[in-house]
């Protein structure tokens, strides 16, 4: 029900109730300043929210969990501050740490693979994660990795493997036409016959992080 209609409903019937009388109006005036009023309070309890809060309100959060934005964008900058904030409530044990990854990617914790590198090599872990998770959150594997390496306990290395499903075929050098191996989730992915613009299929390639080769950045 309109705000205004609410408010003749409430007035005695001595007075008109027609939202088009001189009092209807006048109520009109002071409902549409009352629903301004409304969606800034909503606005301002929206952006005491992460995932809601942009710009200089979203800064404010990073603040008061000291991880500063840097270059990131409003949707990389979440991820820093729930990395942080994460960080800041981590027990190093497996359990958290598959948490707040599924929390960072926006995944099912499930779907996040942790084993041990151990007895080859102590105090190491790989990470294995769900194929398209990095792209979906915004992150680069390196971005990714540091971050990770941020969230285990100090002294544990982290390397961070996304497994990818592109295959060659198994068939080499087809004699016939029909001589070969096609699967659209494996292979590389065609062009549309009308339009020669990629399709949306084929598979995607893997890749590693090994925080042993990389730049240490301020993170």
């Amino acid at each position: 029900m309109p705000l205004v209609e609410n408010m003749l409903k409430r007035l005695t019937y001595r007075y008109n109730r027609d939202p088009n009388s001189n009092i209807g109006k006048l109520l009109g005036i002071v409902a549409g300043e009352l629903q301004e009023l409304k969606a800034a309070l909503d606005n301002t309890a929206a952006y005491r929210d992460i995932d809601t809060a942009v710009g200089a309100t979203l800064d404010r959060i990073g603040y008061n969990v000291q991880q500063h934005r840097g270059q990131a964008t409003d949707g990389i900058y979440r991820i820093l501050i729930k990395s942080k904030i994460a960080r800041n409530l981590s027990d190093g044990s497996m359990n958290t740490l598959i948490r707040v990854l599924a929390i960072t990617l926006d995944a099912e914790p499930e779907s996040i693979v942790i084993q041990e590198l151990w007895p080859a090599e102590p105090a190491a872990i790989q990470v294995d994660l769900p194929v398209g998770s990095l792209l979906a959150a915004g992150l680069t594997l390196n971005q990714f990795g540091r971050l990770v390496n941020c969230i285990v306990a100090a002294g544990v290395r982290a390397n961070v493997l996304q497994e990818g499903t592109f295959e060659f075929s198994s068939i080499y050098n087809p004699t016939y036409p029909d001589d070969k191996e096609l699967d659209g989730e494996k292979g590389f992915n065609g062009l549309d016959p009308v339009t020669f613009e990629p399709l949306d299929t084929g598979g995607m390639l893997g890749a590693v992080y090994d925080p042993d080769q990389d730049t240490e950045l301020p993170l």
